[in-house]
């Protein structure tokens, strides 16, 4: 009886020619099949949004053993449902989004279209992760994460997670010096609370009209909380965060239910 090899759909906001999710393509090829479909331009800032009224068109970029790549002319969430509607042979084991260049701790969880990529996954009962990495730049080095999420990946597929439930994986910049051992260790924690400020960036157009950037400054609420992706990640730990998708503020229903509406 033949055995199959896991079967990964992998995706992220970077643009299906960005730096990391090839990388994560070269980590995973030797796990299991792989498809991507992933955005023709960076989508970034996408969280879950997804194209109600425009047309998508697929585009396949490369195709070898045990591997598709496409592209798709969506957002990051539309490249998740073309490819389970229209690419993937069986149900896939996983849906790994990433690498992300640039973290998606804290409040960028409500942002970021890697994140929309794994909650997409996790609300089709997939075993979802998603993987970034504290460096913006282009060429940034994905080489030291190698170890950590390939032994992410296969524990998840061992283990699976709670339906609703999926991961949200940040790598620090690793300055050890030591490549056998880049981060000081792991730690699962909780979202830490901050917020964004100077947001808007107003500049002016050699011809004469204004334009706006979306930039901003991140302020950090509780940078003493030791238990939070933010300070995991300042120290140079990797933060696991369990991300769920109901968004149901338990902790208010009963004061809720009482106000006299």
């Amino acid at each position: 009886m033949e055995i199959k090899r896991p079967l990964f759909l992998i995706s992220n906001d970077d643009g299906y020619q960005a730096n990391g999710i090839n990388a994560l393509v070269e980590m995973l090829i030797g796990i299991g099949d792989i498809i991507v479909c992933a955005p023709e331009i960076p989508c970034s800032g996408m969280s879950c949004a997804f194209s109600a009224t425009a047309p998508l068109r697929l585009r396949l970029r490369e195709r070898r053993e045990g591997l598709e790549v496409w592209s798709c002319t969506g957002t990051p969430v539309d490249c998740v449902k073309m490819a389970l509607a229209e690419l993937v042979p069986r149900k896939p084991d996983m849906v790994v989004g990433g690498i992300n260049h640039g973290d998606n701790a804290s409040v960028n969880v409500h942002y970021s279209g890697t994140m929309g990529v794994t909650l997409e996954g996790c609300m089709k009962y997939i075993p979802s992760v998603a993987f970034s990495l504290c460096d913006s730049r282009e060429d940034a080095d994905f080489e030291p994460l190698r170890s950590l999420v390939c032994g992410i990946v296969l524990k998840v597929l061992r283990e699976g997670l709670p339906l609703g439930v999926c991961l949200n994986v940040n790598f620090p910049l690793s300055d050890s010096g030591d490549a056998s051992k880049p981060y000081k260790g792991v730690r699962v924690c909780r979202m830490s609370k901050g917020s964004w400020g100077n947001e808007v960036v107003r500049c002016r157009h050699p011809r004469g009209y204004d334009y706006w950037w979306m930039a901003g400054d991140y302020t950090n609420d509780e940078p003493d909380a030791e238990d939070t992706d933010r300070w995991a990640l300042s120290h140079g730990y990797v933060a696991i965060t369990p991300t769920q998708t109901d968004v149901t503020a338990y902790s208010a229903l009963e004061t809720i239910k009482s106000w006299e509406i």
